[in-house]
């Protein structure tokens, strides 16, 4: 496991400014920039990203639940309840700057031909860059069986078609792939 450099906290709270800055439409967008980032130099095991991700995605509110988290199970400290407090400071500090600096002209802004088309194309660009983020990590990841396969395919069912509540999908699923756990012993 690679230690984070020196200063853990500041490597720490900068690898979480970046990412929040890069966020527009939904924090799902940098999910692949914050894999590469903690799973790669050993902070975080794949096997607790995805599990974080998936209870942020069980949990009502923002993704960037999944900072704290981050920030919580995050090795070596900072981590903990400092580490979670880092992380939610970090991946919201950008965008609530952003938001301060543009709040007097955005009126203004928004009205122009220019910044309506700009902004349709950012909205595009996003629907891709989410696709982009289902497929890696979270498709690669974790649907590795035929049994995985349909337990998938039943949430998206549930979801899409049967307008399904959320939680109950979680937990369907959940106990579909302890079922699989349970049967391939």
């Amino acid at each position: 496991m690679t230690a984070l450099p020196q200063d853990a906290t500041l490597a720490f709270l900068a690898t979480l400014i970046r990412a929040g800055s890069l966020v527009f439409g939904g924090g799902h967008v940098v999910l692949p920039l914050l894999r590469e980032a903690f799973v790669a130099p050993g902070w975080v095991s794949d096997d607790a990203f995805l599990a974080g991700y998936g209870a942020a995605q069980a949990v009502p509110g923002p993704l960037f639940t999944f900072a704290a988290y981050l920030g919580a199970v995050v090795r070596p400290p900072p981590n903990g309840l400092m580490g979670a407090a880092i992380g939610l400071i970090g991946i919201f500090l950008p965008g609530v700057l952003i938001l301060i600096g543009t709040l007097p002209f955005w009126d203004t802004f928004r009205k122009r031909a220019g910044a309506q088309a700009m902004m349709r194309g950012v909205n595009a660009a996003v629907v891709g860059l989410l696709g982009a983020a289902l497929y890696n990590p979270v498709w690669t990841s974790s649907v590795k069986t035929p049994g995985d396969f349909g337990i998938a395919l039943v949430g998206f069912v549930l979801l899409m078609i049967w307008r399904a509540p959320p939680l109950l999908v979680v937990v369907l699923s959940a106990l579909g792939g302890v079922a699989l756990g349970l049967a391939s012993q």
